[in-house]
């Protein structure tokens, strides 16, 4: 009997915004020599993380199946998935249940492309992924600038090594069909001992069993400033105030409080002064450094800004109006959208969330930025901006996990200033 070919599938998906502009990406490696096969990406439109990765499934046991084109069941292709979302493989795999509608369907067409006797499934670390994600992310910018991906255009198989691959599935010695035995060689070659991990294991909000320690956003809101308890509207198109003698107290005792708990890791502050001021006041008692980070700056109010409520009801009152009921309507005079906030701080959100990945890192920010990473966290739609409190301050948690979801762990807490 011929022995079937055997391939490593490679694939991923993403979304700016969960839901958001998403696309995903896929590879067919030939695990005798680490040679790429085939690639496959594309542009989908608004959709979820999870969606964007069973697509990139699809592609990729599709661009698998047709490199052995007039294959049978019995004499089809092996093919050893890896991917970086747990969700994905697990569920493909049978030890989680389907249970979200969009994504039974997905399941059920990815799992009609091959018997599932001929295909196996491996989590992977992101960073063991980084073809099928450059090749999504690809996919993404082109559909940014209203264009498809095409291949003459990749660069997603440069750099990447294959010698983690290269003898990914094992020769087959026994009949085709034996299902178990193919998939225990190949779980074998592919889930070799790890190195030795150096790091020390996370506690408190860092702790995360099933999916492996997540990237956790502890998101401080800055302290008070002499605008803050008149509510008036102070954006990053304003005069950038420093921090009150009251907001300068708040700084002390959210410093203190995390100096307790002794979880923070790495901080990141917006590059507006009351945050950089609340910031260094946390990073002095832990002895840490601040990096700043652009993109989680306070919105633009634009000619709003130094103003009441009130104040913009009176003299904007269209213009308001139009705010409250849009979230692609600016504020008079040029100001930013809540829909341009958001994609500036969820490209923020990923940056940070590869840089410290699988640590604890303290946010200090403003309330839309706050506001923005907890509703997309949550899938929640625009208006939700308007249902959340979030005192000066206080402290949030978001952990965001290998596999692309999101925890919201904790929303508007002063308890620390009390």
């Amino acid at each position: 009997m011929t022995q079937p070919r055997q391939f490593v599938v490679e694939a991923d998906g993403g979304s700016r915004g969960n839901p958001g502009p998403a696309g995903y990406g896929a590879v067919v490696i030939d695990p005798a020599t680490g040679e790429t096969l085939a690639e496959a990406a594309e542009y989908i439109g608004v959709a979820t993380n999870n969606v964007a990765e069973y697509k990139g499934l699809i592609a990729g046991l599709r661009a698998a199946k047709a490199l052995v084109p007039d294959a049978s069941a019995e004499g089809g292709p092996r093919v050893h998935v890896r991917m970086d979302s747990k969700l994905v493989v697990e569920q493909m795999s049978g030890r989680w249940k389907i249970k979200h509608p969009d994504m039974k369907p997905l399941a059920a067409e990815a799992a009609r492309i091959l018997p599932a006797s001929l295909v196996t499934y491996e989590w992977i670390p992101r960073e063991k992924n980084k073809h099928a994600d450059r090749l999504a992310n690809e996919a993404m910018d082109a559909g940014k600038r209203g264009k498809q991906w095409e291949p003459s255009s990749s660069t997603a198989d440069l750099d990447t090594p294959r010698s983690s691959v290269a003898d990914a599935l094992p020769p087959v010695s026994g009949p085709p069909g034996d299902a178990a035995a193919g998939a225990a060689r190949a779980r074998a070659a592919l889930n070799r001992p790890a190195p030795a991990a150096t790091t020390t294991p996370q506690v408190g909000w860092g702790v995360a069993p099933d999916l492996g320690a997540p990237a956790t956003f502890v998101l401080l809101r800055h302290g008070e400033t002499a605008l803050t308890p008149e509510k008036r509207f102070s954006g990053s198109g304003g005069t950038d105030p420093e921090l009150s003698a009251v907001g300068r107290g708040q700084a002390e005792r959210a410093a203190d409080a995390f100096a307790a708990r002794g979880t923070v890791q790495e901080i990141v502050s917006s590059p507006l002064r009351r945050c950089r001021e609340t910031a260094a006041a946390v990073a002095a008692r832990l002895g840490l450094e601040v990096g700043i980070e652009e993109g989680l700056r306070e919105t633009d109010f634009g000619d709003w800004e130094g103003l009441t409520f009130g104040e913009v009801k009176e003299r904007y009152g269209a213009d308001l109006d139009a705010w409250l009921a849009s979230a692609k309507a600016a504020p008079t005079g040029g100001g930013e959208s809540f829909a341009q906030v958001a994609r500036r701080v969820a490209a923020s959100r990923d940056r940070l969330v590869t840089r410290y990945a699988g640590r604890t890192v303290l946010v200090v920010t403003h309330v839309t930025p706050i506001k923005t990473l907890v509703r997309l966290a949550l899938g929640a739609p625009q208006e939700s901006l308007f249902r959340m409190e979030l005192s000066a301050a206080s402290v949030s948690a978001v952990a965001y996990y290998t596999d692309g979801n999101a925890s919201v762990r904790l929303l508007n807490d002063t308890s620390h200033l009390r």
